[in-house]
């Protein structure tokens, strides 16, 4: 399967996507700036943290811009059904097209997507079946380096040495406090944010229900067969080898799934 572009025509979902890549800009250069680089200078910290921090930030950042820019599972106008699986689909009510259950029209998008989970405004894109994982690594990815930089503008002031090199002619530097404060509201706000949308996400998966199954309560529990969590997780990131669930440069391939299980919607 190749790579399919999705692009959004979304003003709102711009200025939210500009805002999310502003904050990635800024921890990306200040944080190594201000502390990494400083502290590695005078021997306290080891350069694997700077190379750490800058793996979890390119990764963070791949997440974000695939996210974005991967078709969640646009349908087409006239889509091959194969025989026997007419039964699975039903059409739409919005633009009157036929559409596999477990799809939802996106309002904002003006098209339905395969198992769409919500539209996020934050990567200005719908989350469905084919960028699913994605999303998730860049939840992963973003808790990871907000983690990161609290941890280290902690250790900064309260643990690491004072550092004896510095060069107050520097803008950063003469305004340090100011901008490591931003940097520490900016942290914990997202660290927040992320940790109960990642919360909601992997409960989702484990129990095989999208967000707008759950708002919507179309589906029942005693009509749902259990799958194991190894099995959802696997559908979603489209391979059974897990070290694989955390890279984002790789390409997904769709996991061939019986359809009583596919489709129990």
């Amino acid at each position: 399967m190749g790579l399919r572009i999705h692009f959004v025509v979304d003003p709102h979902g711009w200025c939210c996507m500009g805002l999310i890549v502003f904050v990635w800009l800024y921890n990306f250069f200040l944080i190594p700036k201000i502390i990494l680089f400083p502290h590695y200078e005078e021997g306290h910290i080891p350069g694997v943290l700077i190379i750490i921090f800058y793996g979890i930030a390119i990764f963070c950042l791949v997440a974000l811009v695939r996210a974005s820019i991967t078709d969640p599972g646009r349908l087409p106008e006239n889509p091959k059904i194969p025989h026997g699986e007419r039964e699975f689909w039903e059409l739409c009510n919005k633009c009157n097209l036929l559409r596999p259950k477990r799809s939802h029209h996106c309002s904002r998008c003006g098209h339905c997507v395969r198992r769409m989970d919500h539209h996020c405004p934050w990567i200005n894109n719908c989350v469905g079946e084919d960028n699913h994982w994605l999303f998730l690594q860049l939840c992963f990815y973003t808790e990871l380096l907000a983690c990161y930089g609290l941890m280290f503008s902690f250790c900064h002031y309260y643990y690491f040495l004072p550092l004896k090199k510095r060069n107050v002619d520097l803008f950063v530097v003469r305004h340090e406090l100011a901008i490591m404060r931003l940097a520490a509201f900016m942290g914990i706000t997202m660290l927040v944010g992320i940790t109960g949308l990642f919360y909601t996400q992997l409960i989702g998966i484990i129990t095989d229900t999208t967000s707008i199954e759950k708002m919507s309560n179309c589906c029942e529990e005693i009509s749902r067969p259990r799958k194991p969590w190894q099995q959802t997780f696997s559908e979603v990131f489209g391979t059974r080898w897990k070290i694989l669930w955390f890279i984002p440069f790789r390409q997904r391939q769709p996991l061939r799934v019986p359809y009583h299980f596919a489709n129990h919607v």
